[in-house]
């Protein structure tokens, strides 16, 4: 088994071959090896000493020298396979393998599935990704917004209006394989080595459209503008669907449908399926310049060309434990109108491959939980929703509230000139404090306080705040045992980050795969 051979410190302008002969000569191994960069990190926690770090993929021909290095170098492992090991059922289906929602979690079960001589139905409310990057266009423009083609619906998910990025906390095989299939589909193939790969909301739409045109080929059928609006249930059994102007007999559903399909909870609610309320986080989007956050990262290697633009992930707890963090940092990016829902206002945060923009933008959150919003099971979403109606009602429109830091922390509604609020609608000056809970503001306050003392640009009284940040994830989980199916019904599959299992693409498509990978077990394609 190929071995990776971690820590690997080099200067910025080291050339491969250059990283991987130290990597060699570490562990005591000639030139003549099949190795290669496997990651690499930046190490900015010393601002006079900026360097590179790698892990190498090596081959070895003899096992047992492979063995020897694992047991004596603490920074020698072995690499962990990527591949599926598909278990193929005997049991003839009694209706179509049918998933709900075309987001990376819906898209990589459909994959694997179709790959396997399955072959999926999917029901994807909005529309194909050419048609839904129209929508959106013409929202952004002050257009009028279409509740199926959004930022949050359509193909591709929410994930498509993003940063495309393909960082996870989750330490999984599959997302190698995740990773390996992206590139196969024409994302660039240094998201394989880097760190912190992401592919840019222009790169990730072509991609989206290469994967579907996969599973078409491979018999697959994604039918969009069609949303699931009914289960017909006998007991524990999902006899049928509902979608659109049909009824689809199914032998099992996939619910893949991303954290704002509320109407698809209220839906479930009403079957009796168990929904619990989970934790989530609300904030708004921070803007400063891009360049302030380099120099706040880099010091006297701001500028850099062999350095990526500089991104931040930050996090503290306030005085009565409450966690406040930045999430989806966005380098070089915009804040973008994420609104699914009439006379609402959400925010989210974009940029494209190049991450070229003059702004840098995270979102900066306060964890909520049951305890604040109340424990019924739609209480987060309904709570999330009269956030992003009362941003709507302060505002009078689609326009964000908005104001700079200073504002915010001294209560007044303030905007100022040094950063441009790059939201497209545009914004008002709002009073932040009107918009959230006091418990809310008091600990956003506290973390930006405490993000001051940690970065010099969060000391910039200038930054621009952009509000609200509300889908930072599913206020619901759709409860699921051990085999992955609902512990309501035995068919239904709940899936993804909008059934509470997921936080971001690359966990979500990981999560499609594992229950392709137990329907399969279940039964033969058709």
């Amino acid at each position: 088994m190929p071995i990776i051979i971690n820590n690997i410190s080099s200067s910025l302008d080291a050339s491969e071959k250059e990283i991987v002969s130290s990597a060699l000569k570490s562990v005591g191994l000639g030139s003549g090896i099949c190795a290669s960069v496997y990651k690499t990190s930046l190490d900015a926690r010393k601002r006079d000493s900026i360097h590179f770090v790698h892990s190498v993929y090596a081959e070895l021909l003899d096992e047992n020298e492979e063995k020897c290095l694992c047991e004596k170098y603490h920074d020698v492992k072995y690499a962990a396979p990527c591949r599926l090991d598909a278990v193929i059922g005997t049991e003839k289906p009694e209706g179509k393998v049918c998933i709900a929602g075309f987001g990376p979690a819906g898209m990589f079960c459909a994959l694997v599935l179709a790959e396997h001589g399955y072959k999926p139905v999917i029901f994807e409310r909005g529309a194909d990704i050419e048609t839904r990057a129209g929508k959106v266009g013409e929202f952004w423009n002050g257009g009028v917004l279409d509740r199926k083609s959004n930022v949050q619906f359509g193909e591709g998910g929410a994930g498509t209006f993003s940063d495309g990025k393909l960082t996870t906390r989750i330490k999984d095989p599959l997302c190698r394989y995740v990773l390996e299939k992206f590139v196969a589909f024409g994302a660039p193939e240094e998201i394989l080595t880097k760190a912190k790969p992401h592919i840019g909301t222009d790169k990730l739409r072509g991609v989206v459209k290469n994967l579907r045109e996969r599973i078409f080929e491979l018999g697959g059928e994604v039918r969009f503008l069609t949303q699931v609006d009914d289960l017909v249930l006998n007991g524990r059994k999902l006899v049928s669907v509902k979608a659109g102007e049909c009824s689809v007999s199914c032998s099992v559903l996939v619910l893949a449908t991303g954290h704002s399909a509320r109407d698809t909870f209220e839906m479930l609610a009403s079957k009796g399926i168990f929904l619990e309320p989970k934790p989530f986080s609300v904030g708004f989007r921070i803007e400063h310049l891009q360049s302030d956050v380099d120099r706040s990262l880099y010091g006297k290697y701001a500028g850099n060309p062999l350095l990526p633009r500089g991104e931040y992930q930050l996090s503290a707890r306030d005085p009565s434990g409450r966690a406040v963090y930045t999430f989806c940092m966005c380098p070089g990016g915009t804040v973008v109108p994420a609104a699914s829902d009439d006379r609402s206002v959400v925010t989210n945060g974009m940029s494209v491959f190049a991450r070229d923009g003059s702004n840098a933008n995270a979102a900066v959150a306060a964890a909520v939980s049951p305890d604040d919003f109340g424990h019924s099971p739609l209480d987060g979403m309904d709570f999330a929703a009269e956030l992003e109606r009362r941003a709507y009602s302060l505002t009078g429109s689609y326009k964000a509230p908005a104001s700079t830091v200073g504002g915010f922390m001294s209560g007044r509604a303030v905007l100022g000139k040094k950063v441009a609020p790059s939201y497209a609608i545009g914004v008002e000056p709002v009073d932040l404090d009107k918009l959230f809970p006091g418990y809310i503001s008091s600990c956003l306050k506290y973390g930006l306080a405490d993000f001051a003392r940690k970065m010099q640009c969060f000391r910039d009284s200038e930054a621009m705040l952009t509000a609200p940040e509300t889908r930072t994830s599913s206020p619901v989980r759709i409860t699921r045992g051990d085999t992955l199916n609902s512990i309501s019904v035995d068919n239904l599959f709940p899936c993804g980050e909008g059934a509470g299992y997921a936080g971001g693409i690359v966990s979500a498509a990981v999560d499609g795969i594992k229950v392709a990978l137990e329907i399969m077990k279940r039964q033969a394609p058709e």
